[in-house]
């Protein structure tokens, strides 16, 4: 994973804290994967030429007049948030823009995940489950109004990603605007809905990466199918989704992005796209009934008690409802993985404690990664306890180097240094090798890790031995700080090094036993003592961004130290206590 630092101090400031052009005109070469987006002189140039006043007429043409299918939308919708937009009031990403009269598109301020949401137009099956007239009439209303501000193309709104949700949303929601409308607004509709396929055509398949190009190649084959484009176009894009399917999943069933949000994304989106094709009488490839039976038990394998997400690279909880529905339309029943070595998560369950462990390298593709190599999470029954920070989701670039480090993870720091770094537009030193063995015995779990993050700074090698008794309610770790073998750039001289076990909100947590353990409340009564030697334990302030991005004060466990050349060891417990 991935590298950051932290802007959270604790109390004392003694700084322990977080401181935080042809598109798809031809088949895509045989196992090549696209690693980065575009070189920023290319982009720009692109960009410019979208943006000219000759661009709008090359994606002139004529417009459909109807639906050769008529997809229907397998993801509920909520009368609720139905409300709020009648009220104006649009709620993405964890932020809230009023705007009661007309849509503020593009407001001041708002995160690129806020325009994301508001662009893709997924929103609409909100105002569908409302199922009235005046719900229809605001759904149409909303469309007309983008089109006219948006109907030429616009940097980040016609990204291609963003333009193949939009697509796909206003086809799912056709039978839902169309009945009714006046010519007005079916011309309209049918007219942008070409012009937008027009462009994706050129920018689906080199302009974005990873879960983003699938969400691309969505919007296509649902206009290729909708709009009756034709068998061999149909033909092209599905080699194009095969192509990036084998790309993308691992053979247990991972994402390339190791990153649970993505997964539950890609999963839904290829599920979906099985049900078009079979809705249009066609024969889904049987590499994308692979790939939902492969990733279905990975996003279960990511699960907390809750039913949440774990909080790796760039995720939050979500809704475990809308996680639930996800797999169910996925219709794979393959049980959650324990061991999963090519995704690089461990899952350790006894009894109602789980433990969720990030045992792998950072991704090449470096949009999602987070520096939480070695991180863990933990939760008993429906309730967490130790977690990490969560996503950014484009704050501004204090919060995003604040949650992207390694600070804002479970897992050691050596002297506030990420364990892999970020540069521009990618990744700089990281971990290379990271090694997990997995051991199990009569109910009892041990992993054994190391990753090499911090060779390269400080000679050393991070290593976490991680076991879980058959009864679950003892959880023993040892992290050390060994000499990485053959290591020229090692220092001649001690470094500190912090080990953080940052506790979910809801967690209450007080020092005990002359300041020698921790306690650690969970809102159901049960404690947990946390005692650890090799270091001072000490609690201090953290921050919690998990929960559908909202900001929410918590703390966190530190046991700090100094690491002489040779390395040091931290061995630390976590034993379940009685009720209070």
């Amino acid at each position: 994973m991935c590298a950051a630092e932290s802007v959270m101090s604790d109390p004392s400031g003694h700084g322990m804290a977080l401181r935080a052009a042809d598109g798809l005109s031809g088949e895509p070469e045989p196992g090549k994967v696209v690693t980065a987006r575009p070189h920023g002189l290319i982009e720009g140039l692109r960009n410019a030429y979208y943006a000219s006043a000759v661009y709008p007429l090359t994606l002139t043409g004529p417009a459909p007049t109807g639906l050769a299918v008529t997809p229907e939308d397998p993801w509920p919708g909520d009368p609720v948030l139905a409300d709020a937009l009648f009220q104006g009031r649009y709620r993405f990403a964890g932020h809230e823009v009023t705007a009661p009269s007309r849509p503020i598109w593009l407001p001041l301020g708002a995160s690129e995940a806020w325009i994301e949401e508001m662009h893709g137009f997924e929103w609409l099956r909100n105002l569908k489950a409302n199922g009235g007239e005046a719900a229809r009439r605001q759904a149409r209303g909303l469309i007309m109004d983008w089109c006219r501000e948006f109907g030429a193309w616009r940097p980040i709104v016609w990204r291609a990603d963003i333009l193949g949700r939009r697509l796909a949303a206003w086809l799912v929601n056709a039978s839902f605007l169309l009945r009714g409308a006046e010519q007005d607004f079916t011309g309209g509709y049918y007219d942008s809905l070409a012009r937008q396929a027009r462009h994706l055509t050129r920018a689906a398949g080199r302009e974005v990466v990873g879960g983003r190009r699938l969400s691309a190649i969505r919007g296509l084959l649902f206009a290729a199918l909708c709009l009756d484009w034709g068998e061999r176009r149909r033909v092209q894009l599905l080699r194009l989704l095969v192509h990036e399917i084998a790309a993308q999943v691992l053979s247990d069933g991972g994402h390339i992005e190791r990153s649970p949000s993505v997964l539950r994304r890609a999963l839904g989106d290829l599920a979906e796209l099985r049900g078009l094709l079979v809705a249009a009488k066609q024969t889904p490839p049987e590499e994308l009934i692979q790939a939902l039976d492969r990733l279905a038990p990975m996003l279960r394998a990511l699960r907390h008690g809750d039913g949440g997400l774990a909080c790796f690279n760039d995720s939050f909880e979500d809704d475990p409802a809308l996680i639930d529905v996800t797999l169910t339309i996925a219709d794979a029943r393959g049980k959650a993985l324990a061991n999963a070595p090519h995704a690089g998560f461990q899952r350790l369950q006894a009894r109602r404690t789980l433990v969720l462990v990030d045992a792998g390298p950072p991704s090449a593709l470096a949009e999602h990664v987070q520096a939480g190599t070695l991180s863990f999470e933990m939760s008993v029954a429906k309730e967490r306890l130790i977690v990490n920070c969560g996503p950014h989701w484009g704050r501004g670039p204090e919060w995003a180097t604040a949650l992207r480090s390694t600070g804002a993870h479970s897992t050691l720091t050596v002297d506030d240094t990420n364990s892999t770094e970020f540069v521009h537009r990618g990744l700089g030193r990281r971990p290379r090798t990271v090694t997990c063995t997995r051991m199990e015995q009569d109910g009892t779990i041990w992993i054994d890790l190391g990753h090499d993050g911090y060779a390269a700074n400080f000679g050393l090698i991070h290593r976490r031995r991680l076991y879980l008794n058959a009864d679950g309610d003892d959880l023993r770790g040892e992290d050390s700080l060994e000499g990485a073998p053959d290591s020229k750039t090692r220092d001649r001289w001690p470094q500190p090094f912090a080990v953080r076990f940052h506790l979910h909100p809801s967690v209450q947590a007080s020092l005990v036993r002359n300041g020698q353990a921790v306690l650690m409340r969970l809102p159901s009564g049960i404690g947990w003592q946390f005692r650890a030697s090799g270091g001072s334990i000490a609690v201090h302030p953290s921050i919690y961004f998990g929960a559908d991005g909202e900001r929410r004060r918590s703390e966190q466990v530190v046991v700090s130290g100094m690491a002489p050349p040779d390395g040091a060891q931290v061995k630390w417990a976590l034993r379940r206590v009685s009720r209070r």
